[in-house]
């Protein structure tokens, strides 16, 4: 594949797995009527956490998708996987039978990987007297974040690259690069990439609260995740799975694919400032944020939408902004920015993923989902947050931005698709 002339690609397929919808329709449904997936954690007892609400799921039957061996046999955070990776596939209309194999592959990672899985291991280990025949044969298998990926594969006999990337919250935005690099230079006609997440689980939450990066609203879960707003105090857990078939465009043209939206370019940078901060002034995210836009051959003003990461954090917000501002300039008042985690929380690793799928069906359906909880405007996010309720505007081009703890940055850039 001559490098001036790189495969374009586009997504054909979504399956999504969030705390305000179990499938891509429901969690579109979910956005556009601004829902809010937090309130009491229930998958364990909080009552002793300084953070004691998450955004979890609790509508998700892993049987819709999986038998009960399987489920046995895979953490939460892989079943999210298989179920988001069943529902894209459907809904690609892909004939797995027919498709060349070995150039079909997997992209799929995790921040964290199987945390309920060691947390239960562990208890096992401990609490009967510490004997290592008590850790279960399939203890590593359901804990390492890349076995997700090999999973998916497994399932549809996907033998063309496969692997698992684990760079905090940018995870799966990294997942959906690599595959786009590697189709471009001709390697694959068909990649699966994305990510899931499942750490709401004592160490999870405890360990965030040790940080102060959740938000403590105990009294009001629903309007805690207020990114942007002068009154944010930290992010929301969320958890969950999100994943895209991607395909070169030859090969969806070939058999008259249905087509979301083009991923036309990618910016990955790393701010090498601080493990947990973002750069002054969003350094690291202004670089990402270029370098997306000039690798899909566009110019700022042709930027009509950003996802933000928005983490309702004060450091990231802020900063975010600023990043914006350096970027765009004037035309950054003529954009629409919202973030999605004000109604999904942060699915850490799964972040990209999720907030991938939410962009792809903005382009296709030329709507900005809104930010939700917008109560008190911050006078440093100054931008049009599309507060409250979603936006029917043109959406010709749109960015994905997810930073991540140790400086890492990933802004992706979709496309209205036109032959």
């Amino acid at each position: 594949m001559s490098k001036t002339s790189p495969q374009r690609v586009v997504i054909t397929g979504i399956g999504a797995v969030t705390p305000i919808g179990t499938t891509a329709a429901s969690f579109w449904d979910g956005m556009m009527q601004g829902k809010s997936g937090s309130g009491p954690i229930t998958r364990f007892d909080a009552s002793e956490f300084d953070t004691r609400f998450a955004c979890e799921i609790t509508d998700y039957d892993p049987l819709l998708h999986l038998n009960r061996k399987e489920v046995q046999r895979m953490d939460l955070f892989t079943q999210f996987a298989m179920s988001a990776a069943v529902m894209a596939m459907e809904d690609s209309g892909l004939n797995v039978e027919s498709i060349n194999h070995e150039r079909a592959g997997v992209i799929f990672g995790s921040g964290i990987g199987g945390m309920w899985t060691y947390h239960h291991q562990q208890q096992n280990l401990y609490e009967r007297g510490g004997k290592p025949d008590r850790i279960s044969p399939f203890f590593v298998p359901m804990l390492i974040s890349d076995i997700a990926a090999g999973h998916i594969a497994i399932r549809y006999g996907l033998k063309g690259p496969n692997y698992g990337t684990v760079s905090a919250c940018a995870t799966s935005s990294h997942s959906i690069a690599d595959a786009f690099m590697l189709m471009q230079r001709g390697m694959a006609d068909i990649m699966l990439a994305g990510g899931a997440e499942a750490v709401i689980c004592p160490m999870g939450i405890g360990g965030f609260n040790s940080m102060k990066a959740l938000s403590t609203r105990n009294d009001d879960p629903s309007t805690a995740s207020r990114p942007f707003d002068l009154n944010r105090d930290g992010f929301v857990m969320g958890e969950g799975g999100g994943i895209l078939v991607m395909e070169t465009l030859e090969h969806a043209l070939n058999r008259g694919a249905k087509i979301y939206a083009e991923i036309a370019g990618i910016g990955l940078t790393d701010d090498a400032f601080h493990i947990t901060q973002p750069a002054p002034g969003g350094e690291g995210a202004v670089r990402s944020m270029r370098l997306a836009i000039e690798d899909a051959g566009l110019v700022p003003e042709d930027i009509d939408y950003i996802n933000a990461h928005g983490t309702s954090t004060p450091f990231n917000d802020k900063s975010e902004s600023a990043a914006i501002r350096s970027v765009f300039g004037d035309h950054a008042a003529k954009l629409s920015v919202s973030s999605t985690k004000s109604m999904t929380g942060h699915l850490l690793g799964a972040a990209g993923a999720i907030e991938a799928i939410a962009v792809s069906m903005a382009v296709a359906n030329q709507i900005a989902p809104p930010t939700i909880n917008q109560i008190t405007a911050d006078p440093e996010c100054d931008l049009d947050y599309v507060p409250n309720a979603p936006k029917q505007r043109t959406i010709r081009a749109a960015l994905s931005n997810t930073f991540g703890f140790g400086g890492h940055n990933a802004t992706l850039c979709f496309t209205s698709f036109e032959a």
